[in-house]
């Protein structure tokens, strides 16, 4: 059995008492829940508050991105020796927000989930098709594609760690939530694209994770799909009583 993950991405949200806040309400709504893996990823700046709040808890703290690089001249980014130190453990590599905005390419995914599995962290890696793919019916290559050039040069061994999450750019933040039959379809693909870079038992061990406008009113019929391991939920991860709905679905 593969242990759900949930986890939360914030985005660009809360301040860092906001964050306290959050887990002051959140904390106690999921007190010994045990079945799934929670993991939270505040923006930066929340990092320290949250790993603080966090503490003696079940809960673990993600970042949203890294750069690859070890240090160096790059203004605005972080590196993974940062966030280790600030006690993050999960990170989320490739959002289709950062693809969308901010040049992410199939390549420094690479060499981002490179960076990641040598720092010992748990990546979350992004894949998704935009809707322009999706009727044009080619979600399969799509996600083959980025699974395949995301995994490049990595073996199983150093990958142990590795999560997916699949995002149907489409359902992000639209209100628009992929069927549980249209994620499951989907999951399939990566596991077996998967399987081909890494082999069958470790694509039977890995969990892949549904992206797209999860909110407690769809989190049961996903969460209890077979194929679906977990969920990555954006705006309604916010709220802590819409989060702890999700976590218990």
């Amino acid at each position: 059995m593969r242990k759900k993950l949930i986890a939360a991405n914030w985005k660009m949200y809360k301040t860092p008492d906001q964050a306290r806040a959050f887990f002051h309400d959140f904390i106690p709504l999921v007190k010994d829940h045990g079945r799934d893996e929670i993991v939270v990823c505040p923006n930066y700046l929340c990092i320290d508050a949250a790993v603080h709040a966090a503490k003696g808890t079940d809960v673990a703290i993600g970042a949203q991105n890294l750069h690859w690089e070890k240090e160096g001249a790059y203004t605005g980014e972080i590196c993974t020796s940062m966030i280790v130190a600030a006690g993050v453990t999960h990170v989320i590599i490739g959002h289709s927000e950062r693809r969308q905005y901010f040049g992410e390419t199939d390549d420094t995914v690479n060499l981002k989930l490179k960076a990641a599995i040598e720092a010992d962290l748990v990546p979350i890696v992004c894949v998704g098709e935009v809707l322009e793919e999706r009727e044009a019916k080619l979600t399969d290559d799509v996600l083959r594609r980025q699974c395949l050039r995301a995994f490049h040069k990595i073996s199983a061994k150093k990958a142990h760690k590795l999560v997916v999450a699949y995002e149907p750019v489409w359902a992000i933040g639209t209100g628009k939530t992929a069927t549980p039959e249209i994620a499951a379809d989907a999951h399939a693909i990566i596991r077996s694209e998967t399987a081909q870079s890494f082999g069958e038992e470790f694509a039977s061990q890995l969990r892949i994770l549904y992206g797209g406008s999860v909110k407690p009113d769809n989190a049961h019929a996903l969460m209890t799909t077979e194929g679906i391991d977990g969920a990555l939920v954006g705006g309604a991860s916010l709220d802590p009583k819409s989060f702890s709905a999700i976590v218990k679905y």
